[in-house]
């Protein structure tokens, strides 16, 4: 293994005053409510709202404000998700009078979760996309009310007006114009104008992933998410403009994002590396994704695609892209990843924007143990059981020696008593 190019190691940041700050804010939010909601529009924002809440003529007014290609680009990529998602409900099936022994049985129930929040940041960009890709798959599920949340652009008291339309038009409840922090801690805790939620989902800023990890308990929350990432195993047969663009892709959404390239071929490796350079010539967004590639974007020289793939399910990334002439054969010996995305024709900006598949997805390693946001995120299955007398006490004796082995004697009786039922 050779490292062509060396990325700064990604710290743990000292926690202590943004653990101590957000939990003032969680405080003030849960003694202020309203009062604080708003004071921190105004402090953060420049928003002076007096009703949260964004009314359904707001709403009209926004789709003023778009194109009607706009409008329908919203439409057609909403529609892709949701039939992605419709799909993938149907895979999460009820079970029904599975009897593991004569007079048991047992089963379970897919239950949506009652209600959600779905945060849909607006910081560096208005990332509109995000809010189909969380409420979609959640109205999908079934969740009864799906409520969603941005902050105002700044220095007025409206959302995004694409960010609104993408809201509406994915079938939210209600919408609320607040963010950060302190919304997680409305719509866990409650406010005047805000009933709580069973569940938060949506990326967000460090505050906001700070807020959903200590309020996670009152409220159930997708993931923790840090900075993208998007990793691409390259067998040198593809085309280095095309994958320089993708890892500059992912660098412009923050100087924290990584980009990673694992290639067999060190001459591929120089190329994109010199493809990366022309791109940030004249890339827009130059200046947050330069600092972005420049600190934390690596490329590595292996000796084989097996090894590409030991790395890659070691770095466990966000986005995983194939860019090798079997992609298909290669995937099945990956199993650390956020999303897949084999061949070079399937660019990671389309799972982004429009295919299907959703981009709420772990960061920092944590694809070890979760996937992204999916229609079963807000799915519960809850199990039954019923079984006859006869099984009853035929069962009771087992049960009692158990209870009794653990020390448990209130366990045991009530395993006891069920022996006189026959």
């Amino acid at each position: 293994m050779k490292i062509m190019k060396k990325a700064c190691q990604r710290t743990e940041e000292d926690r202590r005053n943004l653990t101590k700050t957000v939990e003032e804010m969680i405080d003030y939010v849960r003694e202020k409510k309203d009062a604080a909601l708003k004071e921190y529009n105004l402090k953060f924002d420049g928003c002076t709202r007096e009703t949260l809440r964004v009314s359904k003529e707001e709403i009209q007014v926004a789709y003023t404000k778009l194109t009607t290609q706009e409008i329908e680009d919203l439409k057609a990529a909403a529609a892709n998700i949701k039939a992605f998602s419709q799909a993938q409900k149907e895979t999460v099936k009820p079970l029904e009078n599975f009897s593991p022994a004569p007079g048991i049985f047992l089963g379970h129930r897919i239950i949506p979760v009652k209600s959600c929040c779905c945060y849909v940041p607006g910081g560096n960009y208005p990332l509109y996309s995000t809010a189909l890709m969380l409420i979609i798959p959640a109205k999908t599920a079934g969740v009864e009310r799906v409520a969603a949340c941005s902050p105002v652009m700044k220095g007025t008291n409206e959302i995004n007006p694409k960010t609104l339309i993408a809201m509406d038009i994915a079938g939210a409840d209600e919408i609320y114009a607040v963010g950060g922090a302190q919304s997680i801690a409305a719509f866990s805790y409650g406010t005047e104008e805000i009933r709580p939620v069973d569940m938060i989902v949506g990326p967000g800023n460090r505050f906001v992933t700070e807020a959903k990890r200590q309020c996670y308990g009152q409220v159930g929350i997708d993931f923790v998410a840090g900075p993208s990432e998007v990793l691409v195993i390259a067998d040198g047969s593809g085309t280095p403009e095309i994958v320089a663009a993708d890892l500059l892709a992912q660098s412009e959404h923050d100087p924290n994002a990584k980009g990673i390239l694992i290639t067999t071929e060190e001459s591929f490796g120089t190329a994109v590396m010199e493809a990366v350079e022309r791109e940030l010539a004249v890339l827009e967004t130059a200046e947050i994704a330069r600092k972005s590639w420049e600190v934390y974007g690596e490329v590595i020289l292996v000796d084989s695609l097996e090894e590409a793939v030991c790395l890659a399910n070691e770095y466990a990334p966000e986005h995983l892209e194939l860019n090798v002439q079997n992609p298909e054969e290669v995937s099945k010996q990956l199993y650390n990843y956020g999303s897949l995305f084999m061949g070079e024709n399937t660019a990671e900006v389309f799972g982004d924007y429009a295919s299907g598949t959703n981009h709420t997805l772990p960061t920092l390693r944590a694809a070890r143990y979760t996937g992204g946001v999916w229609v079963g995120t807000f799915l519960k299955t809850c199990t039954y059981q019923s079984m006859t007398p006869e099984a009853a006490a035929e069962l009771a004796p087992l049960v009692y020696r158990m209870a009794k082995g653990e020390g448990l004697m209130g366990h045991a009786r009530a395993a006891e008593v069920r022996k006189s039922l026959i």
